[in-house]
């Protein structure tokens, strides 16, 4: 089936087998499902999670900068069900990856690493520039406009999950369109 004009990456954490489009990757209890979203109707599928799930929706990195060794990874998370945590994160990309917060203290925008991060119930959490977000630290290469990085992501009660994160321009600040042919 080919499918154009795709507008977001949903990965579904905690789904039994079988699923749409057969797109699963992963084992163990908890396979992770993967559904490019190109329509409305398509959209209202995905988006009509059954409780217990958590999705993990448009994944994008900002490419580096010049000589830089960090990188900024985001995504929405959507809670479905009952209390979760992002515990970890990890990428081949990074000598380093952490969970961070951005926030004004004292009139200054301060960076800072989070143990975890809390996703209640119900709700979506944004990682975003200048907000919480995945920071790769100590890059192996330059993360390059079009190209994917993968980021490996532990949730303490989903369980572990791997993502790719489309890499956008440099100074980008949302996912913007998905690329076209994907």
């Amino acid at each position: 089936m080919a499918i154009c004009a795709l507008s977001r990456l949903v990965v579904v954490v905690g789904v039994g087998v079988g699923g749409f489009m057969g797109g699963f990757v992963g084992g163990g209890a908890d396979p992770v499902r993967f559904a490019w979203e190109a329509s409305p109707a398509l959209a209202q599928e995905t988006d009509s999670v059954p409780a217990g799930l958590i999705t993990i929706e448009r994944p994008w990195a900002r490419a580096s900068a010049g000589t830089a060794t960090v990188a900024g990874v985001f995504m929405t998370l959507h809670n479905g069900g009952a209390k979760d945590r992002l515990i970890r994160a990890a990428s081949p990309a990074a000598g380093l990856v952490e969970i961070h917060q951005t926030r004004m203290e004292d009139g200054v925008m301060r960076m800072r690493p989070v143990e975890a991060l809390d996703l209640a119930p119900g709700t979506d959490t944004v990682l975003r520039p200048g907000g919480l977000h995945v920071m790769l630290i100590d890059l192996k290469a330059p993360l390059v406009e079009g190209e994917r990085v993968r980021v490996d992501l532990t949730f303490e009660h989903a369980g572990p999950v791997t993502i790719e994160a489309i890499v956008r321009p440099v100074g980008a600040q949302d996912a913007g369109a998905a690329p076209k042919g994907q």
